[in-house]
């Protein structure tokens, strides 16, 4: 862990920056937003945009993790990707650009992302964890959600779909993420398969997919939208507040939403027993027709 303390001798007024936020919330609630510490993994195509919003909604403290560095193939949809970023740490470049924002951000780094070893440190003092992490990085993000549900942390995870987002939200002394998904045992292909169908059951996205073959969960590669990654960022944010302040329905797993905005459709979902619903048993069989190819 790195710590990125504060480096201005500018003093930063957070009651005016943030002011044009209340009216939604009280002058308290955004105080209690203030004192509140997100943790945030994987910081390209999602996690990027959810640490700019959360900034900006006047969160002031967060755990933030990623390995990666920026590349030419982030630049349509990652918040941190421009040609001045290319080959730097991507932890290092969305703090720099949060913390332009909000200079007295309190962000503790992990450079080397997330691992069994600083899962535990990673997760310290956290009131929320919001999952950025790349789709494919599975055995990681099963055991960060397995130790949220541990320790009493909410987590949200918003999957940037075609042209809209698909979130869930795990919530303390509520169904957990393996009970939801249903990944110990299985192989990593099909534990893919049902992060995938688990992730959207009302499959929104799929009617405009005009190019199946760009969807390769077998080597790990799939199609994306700047468009999906700043819906899930906005959705995921409001979950966040609502989470944070307390105040507002929060739907949790197995309860779900999907936004898609190329379909004009919103769809809240409902899968008891998770992927081991029928109708969740029903796609996964029709998914693995459809996208394991070998």
């Amino acid at each position: 862990m790195m710590s990125d303390a504060p480096d201005t001798t500018k003093p930063f007024d957070y009651a005016t920056a943030f002011s044009r936020t209340i009216g939604w919330i009280t002058a308290t609630e955004q105080a209690k937003l203030r004192s509140k510490r997100v943790a945030i993994a994987g910081l390209g195509g999602v996690g990027g945009s959810h640490l700019l919003t959360l900034t900006r909604l006047g969160i002031q403290s967060f755990n933030l993790a990623d390995l990666d560095r920026f590349g030419t193939e982030n630049l349509n949809r990652q918040a941190g990707a421009f040609q001045s970023t290319i080959g730097q740490p991507k932890v290092d470049v969305v703090s720099r650009m949060a913390r332009d924002i909000n200079p007295d951000l309190d962000i503790n780094k992990f450079p080397l992302g997330v691992t069994v070893d600083n899962m535990e440190q990673f997760l310290s003092g956290v009131d929320l964890y919001v999952d950025g992490l790349d789709f494919f990085v599975l055995d990681i993000r099963a055991k960060l959600f397995a130790l949220c549900a541990e320790h009493g942390i909410p987590a949200v995870t918003a999957a940037p779909l075609g042209m809209g987002a698909a979130v869930l939200a795990f919530l303390p002394g509520q169904m957990t993420f393996e009970e939801y998904f249903r990944l110990e045992g299985k192989t990593t292909d099909e534990q893919l398969l049902r992060f995938m169908v688990g992730l959207a059951p009302a499959v929104l996205h799929q009617g405009y997919l005009v190019d199946p073959s760009a969807v390769d969960l077998v080597n790990h590669r799939g199609p994306s939208t700047p468009m999906a990654c700043e819906i899930c960022a906005g959705i995921a944010g409001t979950q966040a507040l609502k989470i944070l302040l307390g105040r507002g329905e929060v739907l949790a797993a197995p309860h779900g939403l999907h936004f898609d905005a190329y379909r004009n459709k919103l769809a809240r979902t409902w899968r008891p027993g998770g992927n081991n619903n029928p109708l969740q048993r029903l796609l996964l069989a029709v998914a693995r027709r459809r996208f394991m190819r070998h």
